[in-house]
């Protein structure tokens, strides 16, 4: 065998542990093992392509240098980034990954336009088109989701014309390169309109879509990546941008049925613009509250008890204390389960993650459709900072942005303890219906020192500090 056949089998070995990487990380038991598995593929990936020929020590100087920045990087930003803001360092990675494709693909056109063909030349040009886009509407998806641009959606008359005219003429240059090849000075336009298309694709989206478009996105940035392994007969590069591509996509189908919302709402729904509501008092009624001790007291003498854990429960970093809670209940002789709804967080899979963090067994995790049928026998339900996902709305005003999206039933169990900071509304920008239910108790705090204080009500330990 010479060098190209060991790089051959190199790649497929890496191809083989890039697909096995997300079929375990699928399941919560394998996912470790899916990790090391994709680790281990993008080892083999990067070794076999520096065995290529054509590399003189400047090269292999200049590569080690971008290691070890990209390292620098990297490895702070995977210590440090806290779980709530995981979307946001998601759409970081997408945007630069794009960003290098797209340069690579520009770079691969100036040197080498004398042999590309046709077909090379439009799969490039929709490589580099890509490529822009996602990176700069990576950048203001994270952005939203980190509130350091504006929430809601930017809207214009004539919005959807401008965009439809930017993508045309990025389109109409690379048709201009396929038939005058030498005309390379159209790649920064190129480029320069993707960029600016991607902003524009992204200011008329609200923010509490941000992680279905991030979701979007990275199936953009794979197919971008597939588009550049066609050109440069890199068949890794091929297989691992059609799997980022299509798990991209896959997660975005699945939040968007999680919503019971389309692409093109998403896109285009400019869902979440206003927020209404956050008084005591509103045209559904009143709240009522609780005092700790008074929910505490409440959860004791349950049977069995449903947390429902939400984006709040994240913020807070209370999942440590949750834990403790469980511990707490179930030594009175309380069941406690936890019901996940697909969208609770930012990202699917988000409070999982979080709790699992707090060695809450995984069996107690239940997804919507398992549990949801259960709650009318659920003596009490601890919602944890989850809001849209819990709002009866959802099941029978069709005026609501969230009409017809899956929710989970917690207004049919017997007693609900809504845990949040303020009656402010959620990412909807609407209230919600549970709060005023005449079976809902609402205990206002911070959700990891309200946790605290139920799990010190339940295990008596206030009393036995008073006495």
């Amino acid at each position: 065998m010479d060098r190209n056949d060991w790089i051959n089998l190199a790649y497929l070995v890496g191809a083989v542990g890039f697909a096995l990487s997300l079929k375990w990380m699928s399941s919560a038991p394998t996912a470790r093992r899916g990790i090391f598995a994709g680790e281990i593929a993008f080892v083999i990936a990067i070794v076999a392509t520096l065995a290529h020929e054509g590399f003189n020590n400047t090269g292999y100087v200049l590569i080690a240098i971008a290691l070890a920045i990209g390292t620098l990087i990297g490895i702070p930003m995977g210590l440090k980034v806290p779980m709530t803001a995981m979307p946001q360092r998601i759409a970081l990675s997408h945007a630069f990954g794009a960003l290098a494709a797209s340069l690579v693909g520009a770079a691969h056109y100036l040197l080498d336009w004398q042999h590309l063909g046709k077909f090379e030349i439009a799969v490039l040009g929709i490589e580099m088109i890509l490529g822009a886009l996602v990176f700069t509407g990576s950048l203001m998806a994270a952005g939203k989701l980190h509130e350091i641009l504006r929430q809601r959606p930017v809207v214009f008359p004539g919005q959807q014309m401008v965009n439809l005219a930017l993508i045309v003429v990025a389109v109409a240059m690379v048709i201009v390169l396929m038939f005058q090849p030498d005309a390379t000075y159209l790649i920064w336009p190129i480029l320069g309109v993707s960029l600016v298309f991607g902003v524009m694709l992204i200011i008329p989206i609200g923010g509490a879509d941000m992680p279905t478009v991030i979701a979007l996105l990275n199936s953009y940035a794979g197919l971008s990546a597939a588009a550049l392994g066609i050109v440069l007969d890199n068949k890794l590069l091929i297989v691992a941008g059609a799997l980022d591509g299509m798990s991209g996509l896959i997660l975005s189908i699945i939040m968007c049925r999680a919503m019971n919302r389309s692409f093109s709402n998403v896109l285009f729904g400019a869902f979440g613009q206003d927020q209404t509501g956050g008084g005591e008092e509103s045209e559904m009624g009143t709240y009522r509250s609780a005092s700790f001790d008074e929910a505490g007291e409440l959860l004791k003498m349950a049977r069995n008890v449903v947390i429902v854990p939400g984006y709040g429960m994240a913020v807070a970093q209370a999942q440590h204390k949750v834990a403790e809670l469980t511990e707490a209940l179930e030594k009175e002789g309380i069941d406690v389960r936890f019901a996940i709804h697909p969208v609770a967080g930012r990202m699917p899979g988000h409070m999982n993650v979080l709790l699992a963090e707090a060695n809450i067994p995984y069996d107690k995790l239940l997804d919507m459709d398992e549990i949801n049928s259960e709650f009318p026998q659920v003596d009490a339900v601890i919602v944890l900072g989850a809001n849209d996902v819990v709002n009866p709305a959802a099941r029978h005003n069709k005026n609501s942005p969230i009409y017809g999206m899956p929710i989970l039933n917690v207004d049919q169990a017997q007693t609900i303890f809504v845990v949040k900071r303020s009656m402010r509304p959620g990412f909807a920008g609407i209230e919600n219906e549970l709060f005023f239910n005449e079976k809902t108790l609402m205990v206002f705090g911070d959700a990891k020192e309200v946790v605290g204080e139920l799990t010190t009500e339940v295990s008596g330990q206030r009393d036995a500090i008073s006495i």
